[in-house]
């Protein structure tokens, strides 16, 4: 029996799709003199079809981001849910790094882990779940703690970087790593009531993470939300605002948050949008 396929016609308005046979298909398109933008099997549509439907997303689109490679620093609170929609979105591979164990007290927020993960790895119990998820995305996994010995050689698989971290010292070695790469770099932050995400986008002369947030200012800062708390569902919100940059960024869809900085204040309920410019005297991207 010949499997059924979903041919993929992207026009002006949105995405036609047509369902038969592989050859039919293609005898079809030829009729037509269409461009065929993606052909997937007919399970792969319905999984994808709200994506498709979009007509920023479309067949083109969906296809990016099945040849999209991520990167997800940290498998905590940021990383869960980003993690989650960008699995179930179709992305091609993701690469998850966190040398972290789950814990009871993760459970409050980081909803990709269950009370039968408390001790494992949080990048072994995150693969099996988003495998069982979506299996059509591959998740590499890196148990261990970044550092200027191992970036460079993990960053290099990757055309996107997401740093969803909890302290200082490795957001700044992101940053310096992927303005050296020219990566496109998504950073977020949660801290009690407040979130914040932007995006460095070297091919945009966009401001990095020192640009807005120079060290020298936050040398003598660590600040954890085991001492000062944090809501559980803000981390959802800034998780997803970062998977959904992530999508559009691949996709081409809409407006970049390069030059720009998303402030969320879950306690007024209040989101604002401000434009970041590149630092002249940035010790990072200015010489880059």
């Amino acid at each position: 029996m010949m499997q059924a396929l979903v041919l993929l016609v992207s026009f002006r308005g949105g995405t036609v799709c047509l369902r038969g046979s592989s050859q039919i298909l293609r005898r079809l398109g030829q009729f037509l003199q269409i461009r065929i933008t993606a052909v997937m099997d007919s399970i792969n549509f319905e999984r994808y079809s709200r994506n498709i439907t979009l007509p920023e997303i479309g067949g083109i689109g969906q296809k990016r981001l099945s040849r999209s490679r991520v990167l997800i620093i940290g498998a905590g609170g940021l990383g869960a849910p980003t993690l989650f929609y960008l699995t179930a979105s179709g992305v091609g591979e993701i690469g998850i790094v966190d040398f972290d164990t789950v814990s009871l007290s993760n459970l409050q927020r980081q909803v990709l882990y269950r009370v039968e993960d408390i001790g494992k790895l949080k990048v072994d119990s995150a693969q099996s779940r988003l495998n069982d998820l979506n299996p059509n995305t591959k998740v590499i996994t890196y148990p261990v703690e970044l550092s200027e010995k191992n970036a460079q050689e993990i960053f290099k698989n990757y055309d996107l970087v997401l740093d969803g971290s909890d302290n200082y010292a490795t957001r700044y070695l992101v940053n310096r790593y992927c303005v050296k790469m020219c990566k496109p770099l998504l950073f977020g932050a949660i801290n009690q009531w407040d979130g914040q995400l932007s995006l460095y986008d070297c091919e945009n002369s966009s401001a990095c993470y020192e640009c807005i947030f120079p060290e020298v200012n936050n040398l003598d800062i660590e600040t954890n939300c085991s001492d000062t708390g944090v809501l559980g569902p803000l981390v959802g919100i800034i998780g997803a605002l970062m998977a959904a940059e992530a999508i559009k960024l691949i996709t081409n869809a809409g407006s970049s948050l390069a030059k720009e900085i998303i402030l969320y204040d879950s306690l007024s309920g209040e989101m604002r949008r401000y434009k970041t410019r590149r630092r002249a005297d940035c010790k990072i991207c200015s010489y880059s």
